[in-house]
């Protein structure tokens, strides 16, 4: 499945004993990513070694949040408590990019260190480290590898490291995936379905989170705004609009839903407890040949973050880039 269920920021790492060469991706590097920068081995590897139990913490409160929805709490309000709660998880480096040639010790030899730490890796190499590359990720003891001296070695290195930002995390996927219902995780997996999510969540938010019940997915911006985009099938329309009628829309707000015009957020509002009258919003199309119906929702700020701590306020409170070690 190519859009992830889960994803959110996370710190990139790098590498390399060259003080210019760190100062100048300083420079260039998207100021939206949060970058640490290492000019020596051993410091590098005593940062990223101290990771793994704070991954495993983040995986375990993840899973909580899914026990509890198997005991009948709902997962949206418990998706908003885990991002308002756990806002250094935006701390655990996701990518680290790590330079080949070093006279204290060579690139691999410090990725081989990394043994328990579970992020993406990219070895910088020069022209006659190719072939030590190539074996290396062909053992799959790297995610990618790129030559220093390529063209735009800049643009390249952005363009990978956003590739494995966005790559989805295999437990996290598999934490997620079981509250799909076979029908969503298989919708889900239509190709231009896949593509037009990704396209969704790359314009709205930083982080988001796909459920199955409600089906939709939660997603958050940089500034800490929470919108809800729900998803319905084209055969689930009439139900939707035989519980919408049990709330008392009007005939032609009815007419709307069955026919697909709009949606109402009648699960959002029954998973925060609201009781304030429903809302429709128009729908979207949502992959080819009518697969999916989407129409979005923002969420109430009440139910939200404080927006302090997200994305853009957590950045704010890191220390500026500079070389450690």
């Amino acid at each position: 499945m190519s859009f992830p269920l889960f994803h959110r920021p996370g710190t990139v790492v790098f590498l390399d004993d060259d003080p210019d060469y760190l100062e100048m991706l300083s420079m260039v590097l998207p100021r939206q990513w949060h970058v640490k920068l290492f000019l020596r081995p051993v410091e590098c590897i005593n940062y990223l070694q101290q990771e793994p139990p704070f991954w495993e913490a983040d995986a375990w409160n993840q899973q909580q949040l899914i026990d509890q929805w198997r005991a009948g709490k709902p997962l949206i309000p418990q998706v908003l408590g885990y991002w308002s709660r756990y806002t250094e998880r935006y701390a655990l480096t996701r990518v680290c990019v790590v330079d080949y040639s070093m006279p204290a010790m060579d690139g691999l030899t410090a990725l081989g260190e990394l043994v328990e730490w579970p992020g993406s890796r990219v070895l910088l190499t020069g022209q006659a480290d190719e072939q030590v590359a190539v074996r290396a990720f062909n053992r799959g003891l790297i995610d990618q590898f790129i030559a220093k001296q390529t063209p735009d070695i800049s643009r390249r290195l952005i363009d990978a490291v956003e590739h494995l930002l966005g790559t989805p995390n295999a437990r996290h996927a598999q934490t997620w995936r079981v509250t799909l219902s076979p029908q969503q995780n298989a919708l889900l997996r239509v190709p231009s379905v896949s593509r037009d999510l990704l396209a969704i969540a790359t314009k709205n938010w930083v982080e988001h989170v796909v459920i199955g019940v409600p089906f939709g997915v939660l997603g958050m911006d940089a500034a800490g705004k929470v919108s809800w985009l729900q998803l319905e099938a084209p055969d689930s329309l009439a139900a939707l609009g035989e519980l919408a009628e049990l709330e008392g829309l009007s005939p032609s707000q009815l007419a709307d839903i069955r026919s697909g015009r709009k949606l109402a957020d009648l699960e959002l509002r029954q998973a925060l407890g609201r009781t304030e009258p429903l809302e429709l919003a128009t729908t979207f199309p949502v992959g080819q040949d009518n697969a999916l119906l989407g129409a979005m929702f923002n969420v109430d700020p009440s139910h939200c973050p404080d927006p302090a701590n997200g994305y853009t306020g957590w950045l704010a409170r890191q220390d500026k880039r500079k070389v450690q070690g």
